[in-house]
C-alpha cells in the first residue's frame, strides 16, 4: 500500500469517526468495548497501571476497557498495532518513556513515532534510581561519584531509557561508569544482590521489592526533589550532577488522527480517574505521581524527551542499532 492510500485512508476513517460523534454527541463515545494495549508484559508497572485506569473507565463509561498484552521489541510490536487500527477512540495504548527513545536507538521502525499516533495525556511518572546492594560498598550517592572518579564501576541496565540514563550519569559527572546490558530488571536486581554487580539503572517498580525487603538500596534519584518512599536517597542534583533527570512516564494514546472532541473527552475522564483517592493511594505506593496534562502539553513534552535523549546518545558515541 502506498504512502498516498494509507493518508487517504487514514483522513477517511477519521472523518467517518468525527462524523459519527456529530451525530451522536457524547453518547457515541464509547459506543462498544475499549481494547485498551499494553505492549509489554503482564504484570509489569505499565500492565498495573493499564489495569487499574482500565478499571476505573469501565466504571465511568459503562463500557468494557479491556487489557492486551502485544509484547515484543521494546514496545514496538503493540504500537504498531495501534498505529493501524481505527482512529475512533475505542483503540487505545499504554506506553512508557521507550516510546520517545526507540526513534533514538532502533534502526528501523514500522510507523513515524511522532506521526503515527494522537497523544491524549500523560498519565503518570516515576524517576528512574541508581541501587546497589544494601550490604555493598555504597551507601550514598556520594559514595559513588567519589569511587568512580578514581575507578571503573560496572552499572546494569535492561532498555532503552536505563542505558540513557546511566550514560546521563557518566556524563553529567564525567564518572568511570561502564553500561553492562541485561534483558530485564528483574536479573540485574539479582546479580547485584548476589554481589556480581555493584550498580544498577532501573525503575521505582522493579527496586522497590528488594529495597522494601532489606537487599537492595536506592542511592540516587532522578528527579528534582527526593522521594517520599525513598527519603534517604539522594537526588543526582544533590550530588552535583544537574543534568541527571530521567521520568519513567506513563503515557496514553491512540492513532493518529482521533477526533479532538474524542481525544478531549478521553483526557477528561482520566482526570476524573486521576481524583479518585483509591487510585491516588495505589500509584503512590508504586512511587508514581499523578500529572494528567493536556494533548498539546504531552506532545511538546514528547518532542522535547526524543530531543534531550538524541543528544545523549550522540555525545556517547550511541548508535541506533
Amino acid at each position: 500500500m502506498t504512502l498516498t492510500r494509507r493518508a487517504t485512508i487514514a483522513a477517511l476513517a477519521a472523518f467517518i469517526a468525527t462524523a459519527g460523534w456529530a451525530q451522536g454527541g457524547e453518547a457515541k463515545f464509547p459506543h462498544k468495548p475499549v481494547t485498551l494495549v499494553v505492549p509489554y508484559a503482564a504484570g509489569g508497572g505499565t500492565d498495573i497501571v493499564g489495569r487499574l485506569m482500565a478499571q476505573k473507565l469501565t466504571e465511568l463509561w459503562g463500557q468494557s476497557v479491556m487489557v492486551e498484552n502485544r509484547t515484543g521489541a521494546n514496545g514496538v510490536i503493540g504500537s504498531s498495532y495501534v498505529a493501524k487500527a481505527a482512529p475512533d477512540g475505542h483503540t487505545l495504548l499504554l506506553v512508557v518513556g521507550s516510546h520517545a527513545i526507540n526513534p533514538v536507538l532502533m534502526k528501523s521502525m514500522p510507523y513515524d513515532t511522532a506521526h503515527a499516533f494522537t497523544p491524549v495525556t500523560n498519565i503518570a511518572s516515576s524517576p528512574m534510581v541508581l541501587v546497589a546492594a544494601m550490604n555493598g560498598p555504597y551507601k550514598t550517592l556520594n559514595d559513588v561519584v567519589k569511587a568512580a572518579r578514581s575507578e571503573e564501576l560496572a552499572v546494569g541496565y535492561s532498555e532503552g531509557q536505563t542505558r540513557l540514563t546511566g550514560e546521563l550519569i557518566r556524563q553529567s559527572g564525567h564518572l568511570k561508569l561502564s553500561g553492562v546490558p541485561y534483558k530485564g530488571g528483574a536479573p540485574i536486581m539479582v546479580d547485584i544482590i548476589g554481589g556480581h554487580l555493584p550498580l544498577g539503572v532501573t525503575s521505582v517498580l522493579t527496586a522497590l521489592p528488594h529495597v522494601r525487603s532489606g537487599a537492595l538500596r536506592v542511592v540516587g534519584v532522578a528527579a528534582d526533589q527526593r522521594m517520599a518512599i525513598f527519603p534517604d536517597a539522594m537526588t543526582f542534583k544533590e550530588a552535583g550532577l544537574k543534568e541527571v533527570e530521567s521520568l519513567n512516564w506513563y503515557g496514553m494514546f491512540g492513532p493518529a488522527n482521533m477526533p479532538a472532541a474524542i481525544v478531549t473527552r478521553i483526557n477528561d475522564d482520566l482526570r476524573k480517574v486521576a481524583a479518585d483517592p483509591a487510585v491516588v493511594k495505589q500509584m503512590d505506593a508504586q512511587g508514581a505521581q499523578l500529572v494528567l496534562t493536556p494533548p498539546a502539553e504531552f506532545r511538546r513534552f514528547l518532542a522535547g524527551e526524543t530531543e534531550k535523549w538524541s543528544l545523549v546518545a550522540q555525545r556517547g558515541g550511541i548508535q541506533p542499532e
